[in-house]
């Protein structure tokens, strides 16, 4: 059992920040979580950051322009972060600050039983398709039992509809009619793939006429199924 935190720091392909933190399973669901913020502030910065919210909820690094997303399970949390974007504010919507990231376990069997309020049929029928495509395996995966398949796809599409939610930062928005998923991404091994396969999703939202194109990367880590959508003119760190 890993009692001490493990602190990771990922610059992905998409142009993505990714910090992950793991370990601590002695600690309760509780302390682990202010542990796993104290972890987060004393690293990857030349200062300490704090993280608070803003009345909607969404979390941001005090004294900072620089828009966050987080996602947390027991023992298990990821930070998502944009390059600084003095131009935009940070508690409104703005396609140069749509990112929201989600974690979840690839086998919590909750998500099939939440999927059909969640998804529309055209969904549904995506992610059986993904699920076949898993079971069936191909060059680059081995094939996997079928029940299996079905557990991680449903998870995948949980962590999209929560991504997107997060990015929107609008109350009131409906997983099933608001946010559309178009494409399943295909699920990286690590957040640093070099040329992932990216899924495609909109939101739509009151306040635009059209829909909002996003992109969709997921990738494994420490059993989980991560996933980050950001929009199409969303700022990016630059690219390695």
């Amino acid at each position: 059992m890993e009692t001490e935190f493990v602190y990771w720091r990922h610059d992905t392909s998409i142009g993505v920040r990714v910090e992950e933190l793991s370990g601590g399973e002695d600690k309760s669901p509780r302390l682990w979580k202010i542990l796993a913020l104290q972890v987060f502030g004393e690293n990857g910065s030349d200062r300490y950051r704090e993280v608070e919210h803003f009345p909607s909820g969404a979390p941001f690094i005090a004294e900072s322009a620089q828009r966050i997303s987080i996602s947390h399970t027991p023992h298990f949390m990821v930070v998502a972060s944009l390059p600084r974007t003095p131009e935009a504010h940070l508690d409104e919507f703005s396609l140069r600050t749509a990112m929201g990231v989600d974690a979840e376990k690839a086998d919590r069997e909750q998500a099939l039983r939440v999927a059909e309020r969640v998804m529309t049929d055209e969904e549904i029928a995506l992610m059986e398709e993904y699920a076949f495509h898993l079971a069936e395996g191909d060059t680059l995966r081995s094939p996997i039992q079928p029940d299996k398949a079905k557990t991680m796809a449903a998870v995948l599409a949980w962590t999209i509809k929560e991504a997107l939610y997060k990015a929107a930062l609008e109350e009131g928005v409906d997983f099933q009619h608001n946010l559309r998923i178009k494409r399943f991404p295909e699920i990286c091994k690590s957040p640093l793939a070099k040329s992932p396969q990216l899924g495609e999703a909109e939101i739509i939202l009151t306040d635009h006429p059209t829909p909002i194109e996003m992109r969709l990367f997921s990738y494994f880590s420490e059993g989980h199924i991560v996933t980050i959508a950001l929009s199409l003119k969303c700022a990016t760190f630059k690219k390695n």
